[in-house]
């Protein structure tokens, strides 16, 4: 990505065991994938939030900065809550845009690379094929406006930042749609699920692999080329009913009660927020940059349900 400032790192420093990077977002799903993966990788993630990192408050951004001395910053703090942020768009747009940003400049001023986690929901859906990454955005939510705004301040803030778009995240870890779907499915007999919006389920510890990855290759010296966005997603795409099936068919080889599952279209299932009906990632640039893809969807979740349904 080109050098960022004095501070940049080398090949020699970074990926050394235990070199600390920082992580926005202290008990969010990814964060903790970031957390358990980082070791792998040659890192040691700080994981913060609030109070020791409120993104409103500078002075707690430069005290983090000069307590840890990270080599990179990925921003994995969003607020996440799609039906929520219509009814309170302020704290949506202070989280996704605000704080973003304020963490992006923060980052800049020590000279050292900015990941910032975004989402496919800044696309409105309607493309009939999957994003490439410099596919202009069209929220239809406040969720969606808001991340697409934190984006661009982001940028603004960061200019050598990397945008990391992803899409449908899953863990062993709350809240998300697959541990919702088990704990539904063992409380029901039937369930309705959407099966008119496409996407691609991600595993949070996949992605985490892939973005230690990324900020390893940035806080060296190179590549010089590195992409401002990129997506990253699991391969292969399904609809939220394909994913609850495959779901649920991990769930009857464990033993665990598994319900009936009825497909329905999305205006069966109203919600405060339009969700978009199709927002599958083209993961091209990412998998370029790299060298590899993230692997099949199907395959992760064999992985989460080893840990989720058997380790439990």
């Amino acid at each position: 990505m080109g050098k960022v400032g004095p501070a940049q790192h080398t090949g020699d420093e970074v990926g050394k065991a235990g070199t600390p990077i920082l992580v926005a977002g202290a008990q969010g799903q990814l964060a903790r994938a970031l957390a358990e993966r980082a070791p792998k990788h040659g890192f040691k993630a700080i994981c913060l939030g609030r109070p020791e990192l409120d993104l409103s408050d500078r002075a707690t951004i430069a005290a983090a900065f000069e307590k840890y001395e990270p080599v990179f910053v990925v921003n994995a703090a969003a607020a996440t809550a799609v039906d929520l942020a219509e009814s309170e768009p302020d704290h949506a747009y202070a989280v996704n845009r605000d704080g973003a940003a304020a963490l992006a400049a923060a980052t800049y001023n020590a000279r050292i690379p900015f990941l910032h986690v975004s989402t496919d929901y800044v696309f409105d859906g309607a493309g009939g094929a999957p994003y490439a990454a410099s596919a202009p955005v069209n929220p239809l939510g406040v969720y969606g406006r808001s991340k697409a705004e934190g984006e661009l301040a982001v940028l603004s803030a960061h200019p050598h930042a990397i945008i990391c778009r992803t899409s449908w995240i899953y863990s062993p870890w709350p809240k998300n749609f697959a541990l919702t779907m088990l704990d539904a499915g063992a409380k029901r007999d039937e369930l309705s699920v959407v099966d008119d919006q496409r996407g691609r389920p991600t595993y949070a510890p996949d992605l985490a692999d892939a973005l230690l990855d990324i900020g390893a290759l940035v806080s060296t010296v190179g590549p010089a080329d590195a992409p401002r966005i990129l997506h990253l997603a699991n391969s292969g795409e399904a609809s939220w009913h394909e994913f609850a099936a495959a779901i649920f068919e991990q769930a009857h080889r464990a033993g665990r009660k598994t319900p009936r599952l009825k497909a329905i279209p999305t205006k069966d299932y109203p919600t405060p927020a339009t969700r978009p009906a199709d927002t599958r990632l083209d993961c091209a640039e990412a998998d370029r940059l790299l060298g590899r893809s993230l692997r099949p969807w199907r395959a992760a979740l064999e992985d989460w349900a080893r840990r989720v349904l058997y380790d439990a």
